[in-house]
């Protein structure tokens, strides 16, 4: 079974590209959710959350204290780095143990995190895939969206890694840029990686 990851800045129309992969019976781990999640339920990361942030990173009820979190590391570029440290390899573990619970007969898995590349995940994958849609087109689909200034918006791209980065790193590039076709392009990649397995 290949393991394929996809990424894309914010914007670009990753989890809609996935939705697509969907459609043709291929399971997507989506690691932002997941992540989310095991903030909360993956005892080990809690520990490593605790001791590095504070027993009260967590409410009496176990939930995540997200405003404790993001006081801290919200503007400290190491502290982030530090969460970062002990969230990417708990969400490998996730990713492991959900491959594990895939039926044989499946013929690869989509891997969709937003830092496939900066977390190191894309090196455990196949082959990766980079959603790219032109900056415009990215700033206007997150303004409406998430109701925010184009300002905000660029502020959040600005914490990305480039698209030119990216791009050196990706094996497969679809374009969303609501011109070409994304089921001609999912449809192409999905026979590309049919014939690679054969």
């Amino acid at each position: 079974m290949l393991k394929i990851g996809i990424t894309g800045g914010i914007g670009s129309g990753k989890t809609t590209v996935c939705k697509v992969f969907e459609t043709l019976g291929i399971p997507v781990f989506y690691a932002d959710t997941v992540a989310k999640q095991i903030m909360v339920t993956d005892q080990i990361l809690v520990a490593g959350v605790k001791s590095a942030f504070g027993a009260q990173s967590y409410a009496a009820d176990g939930s995540l204290n997200n405003k404790h979190i993001a006081a801290i590391v919200f503007n400290n570029a190491d502290e982030l780095a530090r969460l970062n440290a002990l969230v990417h390899p708990a969400v490998f573990r996730a990713f492991d143990s959900w491959v594990k619970q895939v039926p044989a007969t499946v013929p690869y898995v989509l891997k969709e995190a937003a830092l496939l590349f900066e977390s190191g995940s894309y090196k455990l994958c196949d082959q990766n895939i980079l959603v790219q849609a032109p900056e415009a087109v990215k700033l206007q689909r997150v303004m409406e969206r998430d109701g925010v200034t184009a300002e905000q918006v660029k502020a959040r791209m600005d914490k990305q890694l480039p698209d030119e980065d990216k791009i050196k790193l990706a094996d497969q590039l679809i374009n969303n840029n609501e011109k070409d076709s994304l089921i001609v392009q999912v449809t192409r990649l999905h026979r590309l990686f049919l014939n690679s397995i054969e």
